[in-house]
């Protein structure tokens, strides 16, 4: 007598009657393949370089936001009758008097601290802006290529040509007044150019893609296609040049401050610049804004190399 077999009617499943063996069958879900960013994460995660530096930008951000958080003294009050070029006192950690006292009777310390937040703040505003007005470039040369990819790169070529730094203080002596914003102004005008290049590499490479050419047969407008598709695809790069650009921006910031051409208040260059007229006497004005300068940018360009080697697949 064959095998019978019943359905139970609300959920469809077969069951057999009369000692028939039950098959089951075993469905294999197909692994979640991870994205370009994916892979990045998780070799960020096992990077030690990408853990300590991420530790110490967090702890500059802290600085940077709440410096009262670590110092109630004020950078810009001095007391000469009381503390003219007085030595630091290493036993009082966290103190105004930890880090000495400059030829104004200011706390070192308090300067250290407050002056975070200007270095760090130039260096931000800049790359964002070099990363937003480069990629622009980049990506509308690299795209329409032709005529405009002619006049945009030799456009950048000029720029290019231009000493960065020499470039900037001819911009900046003709400001009687360097606020942030205005630093943060003439480092962009002539720092785009290297993010410009990168970007137009990437979008060249980028707009043959299966799936560019099947937007532009879909009729995709061409702001879609740039900005949708070509974009996200070439961020990569861009992304690894900006992160390391970071910190070069702010040790250029302390070389403007030290050649008096950079920001007019506290700054990390001001105070190694004053540090440096008194470096036989009290070598503490210039050691710890230096020291500090030095970690600052140390911890971007760690940043930017692990970025670098979780992107670049060829580093795997």
């Amino acid at each position: 007598m064959p095998d019978v077999t019943k359905t139970d009617v609300k959920t469809g499943r077969v069951d057999p009657v009369g000692g028939a063996p039950e098959v089951t069958a075993t469905v294999t879900k197909p692994e979640k393949t991870r994205s370009l960013w994916g892979d990045a994460w998780a070799d960020l995660r096992r990077s030690w370089i990408f853990i300590v530096s991420s530790v110490m930008i967090f702890f500059l951000l802290l600085i940077t936001f709440f410096p009262g958080w670590f110092t109630s003294a004020q950078p810009i009050l001095g007391d000469l009758s009381k503390h003219y070029l007085q030595k630091p006192k290493l036993g009082d950690v966290g103190s105004a008097d930890w880090l000495g006292y400059d030829q104004q009777g200011r706390s070192v310390y308090a300067r250290v601290i407050y002056g975070t937040r200007a270095s760090v703040a130039v260096g931000f505003g800049t790359t964002i802006l070099v990363t937003v007005v480069g990629s622009l470039v980049g990506m509308i040369a690299g795209y329409f290529g032709g005529l405009v990819d002619s006049i945009l790169s030799r456009l950048t070529d000029v720029f290019f040509g231009i000493p960065f730094l020499l470039g900037t203080m001819v911009v900046l002596n003709s400001f009687p007044e360097r606020t942030t914003w205005v630093v943060i102004g003439a480092l962009g005008f002539f720092g785009w150019t290297q993010i410009s290049r990168v970007m137009r590499g990437a979008v060249i490479t980028t707009k043959q893609a299966d799936y560019v050419q099947a937007a532009k047969a879909l009729g995709a407008s061409t702001p879609r296609i740039m900005f949708r598709h070509i974009l996200p695809n070439t961020m990569a790069p861009v992304i690894v040049v900006a992160t390391i650009s970071l910190g070069v921006y702010i040790a250029a910031e302390a070389t403007l401050s030290f050649l008096g051409l950079g920001l007019s208040g506290v700054s990390w260059g001001n105070d190694i610049s004053d540090g440096g007229a008194s470096i036989r006497v009290a070598q503490w004005i210039m050691l710890y804004p230096s020291i500090m300068l030095s970690i600052t940018v140390l911890a971007f360009i760690m940043l930017g190399e692990a970025v670098r080697n979780a992107l670049d697949p060829k580093m795997r």
